[in-house]
C-alpha cells in the first residue's frame, strides 16, 4: 500500500497534485495529514521527510519527495498512463508541468492557494504577468486537443493535476479570464469529482479549525 504524506487540505497546493494523480489513476493509498506551521508538523515531519516538507510517496522502504517527482514515478506504476500517449502531447505536457513546478512565483507568493472562500487580493505586475501566462498555456493547449476529451491535453494527465492548484487559486481571488475556453477548462478542474472531494474535505478542516 502506498502511503502519502500531505498538508492541510485547504492550504496545500503540492499535496493536492500527486494526490490527484493517486485519485485519477485508481492506484490505492493511504493519507496521512499533517496541520501545517505548528508544533505538530515539526515534531511528526522529520518521521517521515528528509526535507521536512510535503508531499511524501512512501512505497515500502522508498521515499520520494517532491510532487513532480511524485507523479514521475506513480505514472511508472500505470504503465506511462498518466502522460498523455501521443509523443507531441505528451512532450508539450512535460514542458507545461514543469514550468508550473519551476515558475510562476508572483503567483504563487500574492495568491497562496485556499481550497474554500473568497478574497479579493491586487497582484503586482509580475503576478498578472503570472495569470496572463497560465491562461495563454490553458488557451493554447484546450484549443489544439479540445477534440481528444475535455482535459488540457484531451485526457486526464499530469499536466491536469499540476494546475489544478491553480484553478483554486483563480476561484478564491476571482481571476478574470481571458476566453471561455479558458474559463471553461478551469471550471473542468473545479468540477472533478476528485476535487470535489479535496474541496468537501478542505471546509471540514475549516470547520474544525484545522486549515483556516
Amino acid at each position: 500500500m502506498l502511503t502519502l504524506i500531505i498538508g492541510n487540505k485547504n492550504l496545500s497546493s503540492w499535496s493536492l497534485r500527486p494526490w490527484l494523480v493517486l485519485k485519477h489513476f485508481g492506484l490505492p493509498f493511504q493519507e496521512v495529514k499533517l496541520p501545517l506551521d505548528t508544533p505538530e508538523f515539526q515534531r511528526d515531519i522529520v518521521k517521515y521527510s528528509p526535507t521536512r516538507r510535503v508531499p511524501l510517496l512512501i512505497d515500502g522502504e522508498l521515499k520520494i519527495w517532491d510532487s513532480l517527482a511524485i507523479a514521475e514515478y506513480l505514472n511508472e506504476q500505470v504503465q506511462g498512463r498518466a502522460w498523455p500517449s501521443d509523443p507531441i502531447a505528451r512532450a508539450l505536457a512535460r514542458a507545461v508541468s514543469a514550468e508550473m513546478h519551476s515558475g510562476f512565483a508572483a503567483l504563487r507568493t500574492n495568491w497562496p492557494m485556499k481550497a474554500i472562500g473568497t478574497a479579493i487580493v491586487p497582484l503586482p505586475p509580475q503576478g498578472v504577468d503570472d495569470v496572463n501566462r497560465v491562461q495563454q498555456l490553458w488557451h493554447e493547449q484546450r484549443s489544439q486537443y479540445a477534440q481528444r476529451g475535455p482535459w488540457l491535453f484531451g485526457e486526464y494527465s499530469i499536466a491536469d493535476a499540476m494546475y489544478a492548484p491553480v484553478a483554486l487559486r483563480f476561484r478564491h481571488y476571482g481571476a478574470r479570464f481571458a476566453s471561455p475556453i479558458v474559463e471553461a477548462y478551469q471550471q473542468q478542474l473545479i468540477q472533478d469529482p476528485h476535487m470535489q472531494e479535496w474541496i468537501a474535505e478542505s471546509q471540514v478542516e475549516v470547520d474544525t479549525r484545522f486549515g483556516t
